[in-house]
C-alpha cells in the first residue's frame, strides 16, 4: 500500500484523510454510535486502496493493520465489523463524500509539468436492470498516468451522455500543466475550451466517422509534412 512513498508523504495522506472527511455528516443516532464516523471511513478507503472489494474485506484489513492504524485513530471500541462499515456508508450523503475525497485527492497529487491525465468513460459490468427499467450506468473517469491514481468519477445523466459529465470533472480537477486526452466521444467543441482554461493542454482523440475533424487533421499532418 505504501509503496514508493515516503513516510512524510504516508503522514501527510493519513492526516488529509482525517481533516477532509471531517466534514462528512453523521447521520447516525447518538447513542448508537460505538465508532467514530472518520475512522470507519479511514479504514474503508485504506482497505480499498489495498485490493479490498466488499466490507468483509475491508474490516479484514483493518484488523490485519490494526497496529499501525492505531498510530493515527483512537479507535475506542477497535476495529468495526463488516456490517457497521455497510451501514455507516449507506447512510453517508454521497456528493459530501465525493468531494471530501476529490479535496484529499487534490491535497495529496503530486502534479507534475506535462503529466498525462486521461479522462475516459466506461459502463459498470452488470449495472442495468430491466425489470425496473433502468439503464446501465455510465461513469467519466480521470486518471493520473504519472501517480497511478484516479482523480475522481462523475456518473453520465440518464438520458444523457459523456460530453456534459466530462466538463463537470474538467472543472473540478487542478490540470495545470498537464495534458489531458480524452476518447472520440469526448472530441467536442465545447470540451477543449475547457481543458485550456484548466491551463493544460489536450489531446483529442478522432474517429473516421468524424468526417469533417478526420478530414482536418489529415491536412494538418499532410501540412506539417510538407513544410519539414
Amino acid at each position: 500500500m505504501n509503496r514508493g512513498r515516503s513516510p512524510r508523504m504516508e503522514a501527510k495522506g493519513r492526516a488529509g484523510l482525517i481533516e477532509h472527511f471531517g466534514a462528512v455528516e453523521d447521520r447516525r443516532i447518538q447513542r448508537s454510535k460505538r465508532h467514530k464516523r472518520i475512522e470507519i471511513i479511514v479504514i474503508a478507503i485504506g482497505g480499498v486502496s489495498g485490493g479490498a472489494d466488499d466490507w468483509v474485506a475491508i474490516a479484514a484489513f483493518g484488523q490485519a493493520k490494526r497496529e499501525w492504524v492505531a498510530t493515527f485513530l483512537e479507535l475506542p471500541n477497535g476495529i468495526p465489523s463488516h456490517d457497521t462499515c455497510n451501514r455507516v456508508f449507506r447512510r453517508l450523503d454521497p456528493e459530501q463524500f465525493q468531494a471530501s475525497f476529490l479535496r484529499w485527492v487534490q491535497a495529496v497529487f503530486h502534479r507534475t509539468k506535462g503529466q498525462v491525465v486521461a479522462v475516459d468513460g466506461k459502463t459498470l459490468c452488470s449495472s442495468s436492470n430491466q425489470a425496473e427499467g433502468h439503464g446501465a450506468i455510465h461513469m467519466v473517469s480521470a486518471w493520473a498516468n504519472e501517480n497511478q491514481l484516479v482523480l475522481g468519477h462523475v456518473k453520465v445523466a440518464e438520458k444523457s451522455n459523456e460530453i456534459p459529465a466530462i466538463s463537470a470533472r474538467l472543472k473540478l480537477l487542478d490540470i495545470s500543466g498537464c495534458i489531458v486526452t480524452v476518447e472520440a466521444m469526448g472530441g467536442q467543441k465545447a470540451i477543449a475550451p475547457a481543458i485550456v482554461a484548466g491551463g493544460a493542454n489536450d489531446v483529442l482523440a478522432v474517429k473516421e466517422n468524424q468526417a469533417t475533424r478526420s478530414h482536418e487533421r489529415e491536412e494538418l499532418f499532410d501540412s506539417a509534412e510538407r513544410i519539414n
